[in-house]
């Protein structure tokens, strides 16, 4: 009998010793290991001026983030908008494999590198997830006479060329690029003065320093919702859907395209993240589950119909397609406006 037990014992010892280099070996099965996920504060870069709508963006995210407990670390919001926007992609690319820094973008992304030169392409950053499609609307202060884009470009043309001022955020990115666009589709010829944020670009427009602006809805709803600026038309080739009364009187929806207003212009911007280059797969996905999780509160859904978002969401192979082709459109946008940066 204790011949027998002996015997038993140490098989079982044999077994678990063999159990044992196994595991240590990798051989034996194990427990999956847990997903990756940060393990200090995520730098999320801003590379635009406070107040902006990539601004407005990333702080909403940053606080639902918190709120609903997304992540264990926390998102730090930080603006690097020097060289409009280059310095923020320029830390982002020098941050090779760190998966503690993501960047919101906007059309600067592709759209400074070219007017600048700097060398930075967004291939230099890894793709995670568009987060939507941002409209641009074109403004007036509401105390002009002007109802409809129409009866604004018609005053622009029987002033003359640049006799009124077309404020817009930065100088040969996308709101001077628009700017040109709608020019040569009536004919006429704007001064334009670029600032440094479409927050400022609003206040601008309702102290009358310009006469009108190109901006999107998230960057002068508050001054529209107040009554002090008044929208003509969005630029983009179907009426915004949202047909909630944003004031007493009109909803997004309520604003024609500007086509209808007979001035063929259209442009669509991206708002979506990316991350430094050679991170790894599980990293990147970390991120795409966390963004799909954001877009799913009623702090995001209300978000984006009060901004009058176009709510395309793309993450993976999608995404990254659509970013080569959107690179193409801005390079020949911005070709034909003579904003290529010189060899």
């Amino acid at each position: 009998m204790i011949h027998k037990n002996f015997s038993a014992m140490r098989r079982a010892a044999l077994t678990l010793t063999a159990a044992s280099i196994g595991w240590a070996m990798g051989s034996a099965p194990m427990v999956n290991a847990a997903a990756w996920e940060p393990t200090k504060p995520v730098e999320f870069v801003i590379p635009a001026g406070t107040g902006g709508g990539a601004d407005q963006m990333a702080r909403l995210i940053q606080g639902i983030v918190a709120k609903h407990n997304l992540m264990k670390q926390s998102l730090i919001p930080v603006n690097k908008s020097g060289g409009a926007g280059a310095e923020g992609f320029l830390a982002v690319k020098d941050a090779k494999g760190d998966p503690h820094k993501i960047i919101i973008t906007l059309s600067n992304l592709f759209t400074t590198p070219l007017a600048t030169g700097v060398p930075f392409n967004w291939k230099d950053m890894t793709p995670v997830s568009m987060l939507a499609l941002d409209q641009f609307v074109l403004w007036v202060n509401a105390e002009t006479p002007y109802k409809t884009a129409k009866e604004y470009v018609e005053a622009v043309k029987k002033a003359g060329p640049n006799k009124f001022k077309m404020g817009g955020t930065g100088s040969r990115q996308e709101d001077q690029i628009l700017t040109v666009g709608l020019e040569k589709a009536t004919g006429t010829k704007f001064t334009y003065l670029p600032f440094k944020g479409g927050g400022d670009v609003a206040v601008q427009l309702v102290g009358k320093h310009v006469d009108s602006t190109l901006n999107n809805p998230i960057e002068a709803v508050a001054q529209w919702r107040a009554g002090t600026l008044r929208p003509l038309c969005v630029f983009d080739d179907t009426r915004m859907p949202y047909k909630t009364k944003v004031t007493a009187t009109m909803s997004w929806n309520d604003i024609p395209t500007c086509a209808e207003s007979g001035v063929p212009t259209d442009y669509v911007m991206l708002r979506g993240i990316f991350m430094p280059s050679g991170v790894t797969q599980d990293q990147l996905n970390f991120y795409v589950e966390l963004f799909k999780k954001v877009r799913e509160t009623p702090e995001w859904k209300k978000f984006m119909e009060d901004g009058a978002f176009n709510q395309t969401f793309m993450a993976g192979k999608e995404y990254t397609a659509w970013v080569e082709k959107a690179e193409k459109l801005h390079r020949d946008l911005m070709k034909d406006a003579g904003f290529l940066a010189k060899p």
